[in-house]
This record gives structure tokens, C-alpha cells and sequence, in this order.
């Protein structure tokens, strides 16, 4: 792990105590009973609907006692319990819920937690379904939502009042990675007696930790850097117990649960956790610092770069910088945008980030287009701006094939 205490950046930042340096073998063993089904190195894979029980007896100790065993699919899954508690184990939070992808995560909290006349606070550099969800959704059943330029923590203050339940923000923000001062956002929560949430997908466990900061709710969609194979999707929720316990009896109503094969890939991707995001520091930062010395990029949003707006925080709460980086070609407009997209030939054109295989994209043609010009400026979508997410793959491979692809235009 690179190491220093200069200004110069690195793709990993000097280890305090609240980043583990045994992430990894949590990653591999946390959650998992030592010996398995079957006397199996692996989990077993459970495809059971239903749990049967020995007699009506057996069914009465098990809702009297609340045994730890299943009933029902809806409910839980053995191994759905395992990536539970490895899940925790890595994010350092009492409990864990495991979805079946990130938006029903934090749809779900969102409908557990939230009643008519209730207000939330976003930071507004926020997953454009989430803020459709708050403000499309959320409002039909009474629930306000409030949103503040990211950063601004006077304004998120000013914007809380009695009915204020919940403050939510992503860190770093998609795509423009900015990076939330965890003290301050606590800070004003605890200030109010409000409840926190961050979408840490992109700063991952191993990057950022926010229960430690002490933030209520981690949200990931463990779609991305979780799973990191680009083959499943899912999302998780971590917390405590007991606040956890009212939106997980709720997912078992609504039944936005995961299959028995996504959990058992969604394990196996875990074991290489630490190793892919070692890798995925490694390449985002090389790729940004190769960027932000191009002729033709204009500008580079990466919170390893000391050009960054939030680079003093980042390199103070976050460990790395992860994988994902977002530039703006140069007097360009969409269309010789498109181009540079388009002449890639390691990255492929696609959604999503987190995955071993490179993604580049374009925000306006991707996630962006139908919405009118007025709104994507208001938040800093761009006819010029690229987001690419860098996998594993060779970083000087990487580099070359961006500048091939920059060439073009």
C-alpha cells in the first residue's frame, strides 16, 4: 500500500485505525461458519422457497422463541444470513439487509423510516432515480423533499425543521465525486436529533467508513464494487439492529429480496475485494493524474487529484479514491464527445461501474438525455463530460488507449 505524507497524491491514503488492515480476511471468512454443509470449503447454495419443521410443535418453539432458522424464502435464505454478516463485518456495523438491487435498499429504508408529513434533506449531486424517487414518489404519500447544493452545510442546517427525519447523501457523488466531511454531516444530524444516511457504492468499505463516523445508515449498491463482476445485481443496507428491524420486516412484505445464485456470486466476488479495489485505486488515479495533463481534457473530477474541490477532504476520511473518474473534453461539443467515447477499445460503452472490465459512458447520452438542457446544467451534466470507470486491467494499457482515443478529435 502506497504511503505518504506529502501533498503529492497517492492512490491510497496513510491507514488510521478505522480502516482495517485485515478488510481482506473478513472479506474471505466473516459471516461464514467454519465448517460447512456437507463438510464443503464453500457455502452451499440454498434454492428452498419454504422450510419445512419437524411438527406443529417445532413451529411453536420457533415463533415463541424466535429460533434463528428459516420459514419462508421472503423472509430469509441461509445463505443470505452469511453475506448479511460478512457485509457488516466489512462495512463495521451491527447488522446488515441484504436487497435484491441498491434502489430497493434505499427505497426501502426510505418507506420504512419516512410518513406523511415528514421531510428528508439530500445533498443534490445525488443518483438521478433517487432524487425521482423522493420527489415523484415520496411526494404522492405527504413525504417533502428538500435539496441543498452538496457541500453546503449551512444550507443543509437551515434546511431542517421539526419534521426533518432523515439527511442523505451519496460520497463520494456520482459523477462528480465530491466527498462529504462526515464529522460535519454527523455533526448537524446529531445537532437535530435527525437520522443519517450515506450511499457509500462508491467509496466502498474498504475506502470510506462511515458507521465509524457515525453515520445511522450505509447504503452500496453491491452491483458495483461489492460484487465486482458486473454479473449480479444487489444492494445492501448496514446499520444497527434495532434500526434495522422495522425495514427489514417491511422487505419482507414488499419481497425485494435477492436469489439463492446472485447471494452465492455476490460471495465469491466478496473473497477479492480488497485485491480489486487495491487495483481499482491504483488505475483511477493514474488515469485522472494522465488526464488532467492532457491537452485536449479541460477539466478532471477525481478526489485523488489535488485539483479537486474536495481532495483536503478526501485524503482525510477516505482511504483511496476507487476506480471511477469523470472528465470534460476540451472545446468539444456532444457529439465530438461521442467520439472519444466511441474510439475506446478496452472499455466498454455501458452503465454501471465497480465491475473488473473498464466502463466509459456519457452522462447526457446515457443517463441525461431526455431531461431539457436547463436541468442538466443545474446539475453539472454536461454536453462534454465523459465518466469512465477503470477496472483491473493493465493501467499503462488503460492510459494509452485514452490517448489513442483522444487523438481522434
Amino acid at each position: 500500500m502506497s504511503r505518504s505524507n506529502s501533498d503529492r497524491p497517492v492512490a491510497e491514503a496513510d491507514c488510521r485505525e478505522d480502516f482495517p488492515e485485515h478488510i481482506s480476511t473478513l472479506a474471505v471468512h466473516a459471516g461464514e461458519a467454519r465448517q460447512k454443509v456437507g463438510d464443503a470449503l464453500t457455502d452451499a447454495i440454498f434454492c428452498a422457497s419454504t422450510y419445512s419443521f419437524e411438527s406443529t410443535a417445532a413451529v411453536l418453539e420457533y415463533i415463541e422463541k424466535k429460533l434463528p432458522r428459516e420459514e419462508y424464502g421472503r423472509y430469509g435464505n441461509p445463505n443470505e444470513k452469511t453475506a448479511e454478516k460478512k457485509l457488516a463485518a466489512l462495512e463495521g456495523g451491527e447488522d446488515a439487509i441484504l436487497y435484491s438491487t441498491g434502489m430497493s435498499a434505499i427505497t426501502g429504508l426510505l418507506l420504512a423510516k419516512l410518513s406523511a408529513g415528514d421531510e428528508v434533506v439530500f445533498f443534490d449531486e445525488c443518483y438521478h432515480r433517487s432524487r425521482e424517487f423522493c420527489t415523484k414518489h415520496m411526494s404522492r404519500f405527504g413525504v417533502v423533499t428538500r435539496q441543498v447544493k452538496t457541500g453546503d452545510y449551512e444550507a443543509m442546517e437551515a434546511a431542517i425543521n421539526a419534521n426533518t427525519k432523515l439527511l442523505v447523501s451519496e460520497s463520494p457523488t456520482n459523477p462528480h465525486l465530491s466527498v462529504v466531511d462526515l464529522e460535519k454531516f454527523v455533526g448537524i444530524a446529531k445537532k437535530h436529533n435527525v437520522e443519517t444516511l450515506i450511499d457509500a457504492t462508491l467509496g466502498t468499505p474498504y475506502n470510506l467508513r462511515p458507521i465509524a463516523a457515525g453515520v445511522d445508515y450505509v447504503l452500496h449498491s453491491a452491483t458495483k464494487y461489492l460484487a465486482g463482476h458486473n454479473d449480479l445485481l444487489a444492494g445492501v443496507l448496514v446499520g444497527r439492529t434495532a434500526q434495522l428491524e422495522p425495514v427489514r420486516k417491511l422487505r419482507g412484505i414488499l419481497g425485494a429480496i435477492n436469489s439463492p445464485h446472485n447471494i452465492y456470486l455476490l460471495l465469491r466476488g466478496l473473497k477479492t475485494f480488497e485485491l480489486r479495489m487495491q487495483r481499482h485505486n491504483e488505475n483511477g488515479l493514474a488515469v485522472a493524474e494522465f488526464l488532467e495533463a492532457h491537452p485536449k481534457v479541460e477539466r478532471v473530477y477525481y478526489p485523488g487529484l489535488p485539483s479537486h474541490p474536495y481532495y483536503d477532504v478526501a485524503r482525510r476520511t477516505m482511504r483511496g479514491f476507487g476506480g471511477l473518474v469523470t472528465f470534460t473534453v476540451r472545446d468539444a461539443d456532444w457529439k465530438q464527445t461521442a467520439k472519444v467515447v466511441d474510439s475506446v477499445k478496452i472499455p466498454r460503452i455501458a452503465p454501471s461501474l465497480g465491475g473488473v472490465e473498464s466502463l466509459i459512458e456519457q452522462p447526457l447520452v446515457m443517463s441525461y438525455f431526455d431531461y431539457p438542457p436547463e436541468t442538466r446544467k443545474q446539475f453539472g451534466i454536461y454536453d462534454n463530460m465523459i465518466r469512465m470507470s477503470c477496472g483491473i486491467e493493465n493501467t499503462q494499457d488503460l492510459i494509452d488507449d485514452l490517448k489513442q482515443a483522444l487523438d481522434q478529435i
